[in-house]
């Protein structure tokens, strides 16, 4: 569970286990990482390297012998600058990614394991108010509830990307919290296997994250997310309620919706309550109306012609996880699945753009001032935004979903 928007490794396991095109879902997690560590030293000679790093651990609080255990062998893996240089895009529609990730096989198997671990599901809500469906679904789309991990070695792969000068100050924090982590007894650094990008277990989380939230769900005095899924299902619960996930309040719902709203209106950070899109005609498909009080956003991923959701302030938490917008609501539909609810209905999306068209568009709409990130062929928020204004000026439904239509129309 890598929150930088260096990687994302949900989405690269899914692309090594065949689910998914890509592996560039931007995310956020550990914000703190990039401001506790200014400018450290990095590159050079590595066991100058290694020297800098035991001294910083030590001074963090960490053992001599502690330090030496987790860096002894410490090598430099060009299969993970490999990766990190060469980080994929994720171009799936939500169809289409949360047709492949949300398979009926995926939600047998997590009605299981929440039936399996009923007691450990039960205390997560009890103490973080998480219910087991959220925590299932991250489990099942980060690497099907522990079946694919990444067979990278962690103290490897955080050595290689904190020497590496291109971002150490998001890395070196993870090595010294992995130095820690072996004083604790939860992690051998000659063995750990993860994610390229370090993180670790049935969760994938980062050193940092897992010594600040593990949680003990086995009670075997260690936390262990790779082997103990007590422990992956505890600490997940606490990770997210830390994200800010409100107990008792739904994260997404779907709704139905009239011919004519104000489409404008629509998207991440709108203006209205769930009640105010109620009184517009919108409609939740399970006929549940008692949120109405709070502030909902309405999510068209594919447009208005697609499916549709009401996305409530627990969303954010799914958006704080990971920054694509088609992995998060594919995520939180998950989760909905896992709750008791029906099947999304598909709806009958207009014809979205290809990488190429899309480029086209971005740049197009970089020409009339919007600013849209970097021109890349994914349907991000930035180009999302700039294409509702444009289909507002161009009075079409201000959906923001890319199409040929629109593309000709600029």
């Amino acid at each position: 569970m890598y929150r930088s928007p260096a990687s994302r490794t949900a989405l690269a396991l899914l692309f090594a286990a065949g689910l998914a095109t890509g592996a560039a879902a931007e995310t956020p997690a550990s914000s703190a990482l990039a401001s506790q560590a200014a400018a450290p030293a990095c590159d050079g000679d590595l066991t100058d390297f290694l020297a800098g790093v035991k001294a910083d651990a030590i001074a963090a609080g960490a053992s001599a012998e502690a330090a030496d255990k987790a860096l002894e062998g410490a090598q430099i893996d060009q299969k993970v600058l490999s990766r990190d240089r060469a980080q994929g895009v994720f171009k799936q529609t939500f169809l289409e990614f949360s047709q492949r990730t949300v398979s009926q096989a995926r939600l047998d198997i997590g009605r299981q394991k929440m039936k399996q671990y009923a007691d450990v599901f039960a205390r997560a809500e009890q103490e973080f108010g998480v219910p087991a469906g959220v925590i299932t679904a991250f489990w099942a789309m980060e690497t099907d509830f522990g079946a694919v991990q990444g067979d990278f070695n962690t103290r490897n792969a955080l050595v290689t990307l904190a020497h590496d000068c291109r971002r150490p100050e998001l890395f070196r924090p993870q090595l010294i919290a992995l130095i820690e982590m072996v004083q604790h007894g939860d992690l051998d650094p000659a063995t750990n296997t993860g994610a390229w990008a370090g993180e670790i277990g049935q969760v994938q989380m980062l050193p940092r994250d897992i010594v600040a939230y593990g949680m003990d769900g086995d009670g075997d005095g260690h936390v262990r997310l790779k082997q103990s899924s007590p422990d992956a299902i505890l600490t997940a619960a606490k990770f997210i309620q830390h994200l800010g996930f409100q107990k008792g309040q739904p994260w997404i719902q779907e709704v139905t919706l009239p011919e004519a709203l104000p489409w404008e209106k629509s998207g991440i950070g709108g203006p209205l309550t769930a009640g105010e899109w109620f009184a517009l005609g919108v409609k939740p498909r399970d006929g549940n109306t008692n949120f109405g009080n709070l502030h909902a956003d309405l999510i068209l991923p594919q447009g208005r012609l697609g499916p549709t959701f009401i996305a409530y302030p627990n969303f954010q938490i799914y958006l704080e996880w990971n920054k694509s917008f088609i992995y998060t609501t594919s995520a939180a539909y998950f989760a909905t699945r896992l709750a008791g609810a029906e099947t999304y209905l598909k709806g009958t999306p207009e014809q979205g753009l290809s990488s190429d068209q899309m480029k086209e568009l971005q740049t197009k709409l970089g020409t009339l001032g919007h600013d849209v990130g970097k021109v890349d062929g994914i349907l991000g928020s930035g180009t999302r935004v700039a294409i509702q204004k444009e289909q507002q000026r161009l009075g079409m439904p201000a959906d923001g979903w890319a199409t040929p239509t629109l593309l000709n129309s600029l």
